[in-house]
């Protein structure tokens, strides 16, 4: 897919989950029955315009003890999602994606890291922040825990629920703290980064894309090579700034199906398929 179209997708499934968009301008939250429903991205329950909510806030809740009845089916939701599409949600359907994507596009010398050991931050984000302290850490009044991630961490809050709210709420512009000072500066820091390095949020801090990435090798829709068409010219490789090898392995936890390597293959050797991969073929990528 060219990366033009990828880029409508991604603005289409942007206006599906926040389509209130007066709101920004209101600073009203939507409440309706819609935000009973997780989307698959990273979109704030906060966002004036969003419909839906987040399966991330959706887990702190309850494992803060402020929802008991959400968890099943939050992790079959995320399960199913991941199990079907893997980190194609992180290339097609997050907004934070989208954010960083169209940071990216502004011209500018480009990074390409390997990132190595960092990748595995998101995993510690999500075991930490998502997991382990909204369900250690209690107040000790209302015995709840808080939800860390959303708090401390999270960009898509802070650029699309909190400056607009702020922006039209005299009220809430007076409560501004220490935390919206922390936020706001962590959110520039991955937007300014973004310029340079492409998704890097989603590479080191998302505990959506950790939980994704996981899945990603198993994922019915897959990026698949024809080994019969490939000539190992290497144009893959050179278009993937997340330095993977797609002939080698095109299905890696780290590919947010960005499709650069399927642009750049000029024998369509690379293709994505919406099958099952073989079971041989699960093995042969866990290995690697």
């Amino acid at each position: 897919m060219k990366q033009s179209k990828r880029l409508l997708a991604q603005l289409g499934f942007f206006f599906l989950q926040n389509p209130f968009i007066g709101n920004f301008f209101t600073g009203q939250i939507y409440r309706g029955e819609l935000k009973r429903i997780c989307t698959p991205g990273l979109n704030c329950y906060s966002c004036p315009a969003a419909a839906v909510s987040c399966p991330i806030g959706a887990i702190q809740l309850f494992f803060s003890g402020v929802r008991h009845n959400i968890s099943l089916y939050v992790t079959g939701f995320l399960l199913a999602v991941g199990v079907i599409f893997g980190r194609f949600i992180c290339g097609f359907l997050c907004p934070m994606g989208l954010v960083q994507d169209l940071m990216y596009r502004i011209k500018s010398p480009k990074l390409i890291l390997r990132l190595r050991f960092l990748r595995y931050v998101k995993y510690v984000v999500l075991l930490l922040f998502v997991i382990i302290l909204p369900m250690t850490i209690r107040h000790e009044l209302s015995g709840l825990g808080h939800p860390w991630f959303c708090a401390y961490i999270c960009p898509s809050g802070t650029i699309f629920a909190a400056v607009p709210l702020l922006a039209a709420n005299d009220f809430l512009r007076q409560l501004i703290g220490f935390q919206f000072f922390w936020k706001i500066t962590l959110a520039t820091g991955i937007l300014i980064s973004s310029i340079f390095i492409l998704r890097i949020f989603c590479r080191m801090l998302c505990p959506l894309g950790a939980i994704y990435a996981l899945l990603n090798r198993i994922a019915i829709v897959h990026m698949q090579c024809d080994k019969s068409k490939c000539t190992t010219c290497g144009n893959c490789s050179k278009a993937c700034h997340v330095k993977i090898e797609p002939i080698i392995h095109p299905n890696a936890s780290e590919c947010f199906r960005c499709g650069k390597c399927v642009n750049a293959c000029t024998q369509k050797a690379l293709a994505y398929k919406v099958k099952r991969q073989r079971v041989d073929d699960i093995h042969e990528d866990s290995s690697n």
